[in-house]
């Protein structure tokens, strides 16, 4: 057989890919992803890094040495932070516990059932409640924040810890995710073999749907203990009274103070470098959840 009829025979998806060819554009758009993905996470990571390296500085080498040289006086800051008005700085962090941990706990519980109830119902009123509640998550927060004031100001709720709480307890776009894990996990199958069982509505939303659930929901925990946590606007509008106060405005005063009394600037950095502690212990032990399969409860239960 001659080399014309061999190469003849040969079809055009056997024959050897030419070297090199489309490498070049692939290994352009990975270089650029890369750098883009870099200049974010420094973007993200450079501003922790400084205030970490600045809450270990004494206060003359906090304006007196390189940003980025850590200092000696990290564990002083820190005796001084905590002894701050006998303890302010625990206070407000205490308060902030209480308005992440409560407020996104009963925010999760809330936005479960509504948004189970949302996926797995049909009723009237559904697309109409659902356009709402789409809005709802467009509209900002803060927009809400002035009206929220002056309801709880009638009801004689304003500087105290509901002013704070209440409002955290709905979140549309908690709602919304809410609706999403439930009509992605929560299978109709599973539901109608529980009514055929004899089970209620209210133990089939208990022991399976939450169960399914539960990846998702520890994502709408962990969003909303971090939104409160780092909430600022809401409490600043309903409270006055600095017992009451969360870190984000504790710190706010310290570092007004620090206007005229230069030593708090460190204690404020000191503080918000403590402040972020919390967040990260938070996100360390939910991870765990989310390695869960999504059918794992129903599976179990």
């Amino acid at each position: 057989m001659s080399a014309t009829s061999t190469l003849r025979d040969v079809r055009p998806d056997q024959a050897a890919p030419i070297r090199g060819a489309g490498t070049q554009p692939f290994l352009v758009s990975k270089i650029v992803t890369t750098a883009v993905l870099v200049l974010g996470a420094l973007y993200c990571l450079v501003p922790i890094a400084w205030v970490v390296i600045a809450a270990t500085k004494s206060r003359a080498e906090l304006f007196s040495t390189f940003t980025m040289a850590p200092g000696t006086g990290l564990f002083e800051n820190i005796a001084e932070l905590f002894a701050y008005e006998d303890g302010g700085f625990l206070r407000w962090a205490g308060n902030s516990l209480i308005y992440s941990g409560v407020g996104a706990l009963a925010c999760t519980i809330v936005s479960a059932a509504a948004g189970y109830g949302l996926a797995k119902y049909r009723f009237r009123g559904r697309a109409a409640m659902m356009g709402v509640l789409l809005a709802g998550v467009l509209v900002p927060g803060i927009t809400l924040a002035i009206p929220q004031y002056m309801v709880l100001a009638n009801l004689e709720l304003a500087n105290t810890y509901w002013s704070v709480l209440l409002p955290s307890v709905i979140s549309p776009f908690a709602i919304y995710l809410s609706f999403i894990f439930a009509a992605a996990s929560v299978p109709d199958e599973v539901i109608e073999a529980g009514r055929i069982d004899g089970a209620g509505e209210f133990r089939i939303f208990g022991q399976i749907g939450l169960r399914m659930m539960v990846p998702g929901l520890v994502t709408v925990f962990l969003l909303q203990f971090i939104g409160i946590w780092n909430n600022f606007m809401l409490p600043f509008i309903m409270l006055s009274d600095d017992r009451k106060f969360p870190l984000t405005m504790g710190l706010y005063m310290m570092l007004n103070r620090g206007a005229s009394e230069a030593a708090l600037y460190t204690l404020t950095i000191t503080g918000a470098a403590i402040s972020v502690i919390p967040l990260l212990a938070l996100v360390l032990w939910l991870q765990r959840f989310w390695r869960l399969d999504l059918l794992s409860g129903g599976l179990k239960g």
